[in-house]
């Protein structure tokens, strides 16, 4: 069962999948996909002959090849057939994406992301031709992984391109300048100088900060999240400096500070005027303290606000798993961040699912449970697993 999600232009994408899911995902390129764009590029490109590109896209390997294998023999399939001059390729490009919105083909399909391949692929040493078609095609599929070896390539003269992106009146390009910048963007290239030297991010960002579109907003405040895990004292001071702008700003520091809220930063903690010393943890119960893969942990604590004022609490609870090597790793889940009366008291109880996916293999013994309570961790309490 898959429960982790990343965002692919407009699409959800699942990071951890179970086989089902897996074999859904790759049969996006399917025989009707391919009849549609076979239908659209043949319109703009005559020479195009649909099924001798249908013939070689069923080569003998297809039926094996995962998703991303599948996007890329695509894109090379299709330039097989287009006039193997990049400018003409991507000429052709343009008014395939205008052909398939003529056709009633929605924009942001999971399948088209071979679209944004194919100018990584073959256009990587045309600058001046890819970079406007970066721009367009972003405004169908996101070009979000491409944009990346670009940077790696141009480095500066990249940066300024977003920087100038940042700008754009489409709210899907502005969103490329932010998510293609991002220092640990997910599944992507990485790019040295951006986790090294974020400073050169924040230009983007201040200019994205109170975007009117909030998918927009969501991209500065993981951005922001990036930079925290290696150069948290940016992130602060960029907090400080956004600090009351407006509620979508204060939105933004806010999703961009979680790491450091889970790390217990102390200064991001006084920022959002968080403090364990007044607070009381005491009751913790593990009513299953032995689980199965595929059970819940379930327990419970009691919390008591022992100042004579209310007081903001922010509430998570850390799970140490055990792995292959005997050591434990650390993932802290967030309860709650409410205000709570003067002497308030409360039970709290949850329930921790373990069940399994791909970014995450259990395996048998101890394991810990701590709360924490504004970045303040407790006392270790252990179960184990059962496998």
């Amino acid at each position: 069962m898959y429960k982790i999600f990343a965002r692919y232009s407009n699409s959800l994408i699942p990071l951890a999948f179970d086989s089902d899911m897996a074999e859904a995902l790759k049969n996006l390129y399917s025989s009707a996909f391919y009849d549609k764009l076979g239908i659209a590029v043949s319109k703009v490109y005559p020479l195009f002959n649909v099924a001798e590109f249908r013939s070689e896209i069923y080569s003998d390997e297809f039926e094996n090849m995962e998703l991303k294998e599948r996007m890329r023999h695509t894109t090379v399939v299709l330039h097989k057939f287009l006039p193997q001059n990049y400018t003409d390729d991507i000429e052709i490009v343009y008014k395939t994406i205008n052909q398939l919105k003529i056709n009633g083909i929605g924009e942001e399909g999971l399948a088209f992301m071979f679209l944004p391949d194919y100018i990584e692929f073959y256009g990587l040493d045309y600058f001046e031709t890819s970079v406007p078609a970066l721009e367009f095609v972003t405004q169908f599929v996101s070009c979000e992984f491409a944009v990346r070896p670009f940077l790696l390539k141009y480095g500066e003269r990249m940066m300024a391109q977003m920087l100038k992106w940042s700008l754009h009146e489409s709210h899907k390009v502005r969103r490329l300048a932010s998510e293609g910048s991002r220092p640990r963007l997910p599944w992507a290239m990485g790019i040295p100088f951006l986790k090294e030297n974020p400073e050169v991010v924040l230009p983007i960002l201040e200019n994205l900060k109170n975007d009117s579109s909030e998918w927009v907003r969501r991209s500065v405040a993981n951005n922001l999240n990036d930079i925290a895990k290696s150069h948290p004292n940016l992130v602060i001071e960029t907090a400080k400096r956004w600090k009351n702008i407006s509620a979508e700003t204060d939105a933004i520091i806010k999703h961009g500070s979680r790491t450091l809220l889970k790390q217990g930063h102390l200064e991001i903690l006084s920022y959002y005027g968080l403090d364990h010393r007044e607070v009381g943890i005491s009751n913790v119960n593990i009513h299953n303290p032995k689980i199965k893969i595929g059970d819940s942990l379930e327990f419970s604590f009691s919390l008591a606000n022992l100042k004579n004022a209310e007081q903001k609490i922010r509430l998570e609870y850390a799970i140490y798993y055990k792995k292959q090597n005997g050591q434990n790793t650390k993932k802290v889940y967030k309860i709650s961040e409410r205000i709570y009366p003067a002497c308030a008291e409360i039970v709290i109880t949850r329930k921790q699912k373990f069940i399994p996916i791909t970014t995450r293999v259990f395996h048998s013994g101890e394991h810990h449970l701590a709360i924490t309570v504004n970045g303040a961790e407790n006392e270790k309490y252990s179960f184990d697993l059962v496998i």
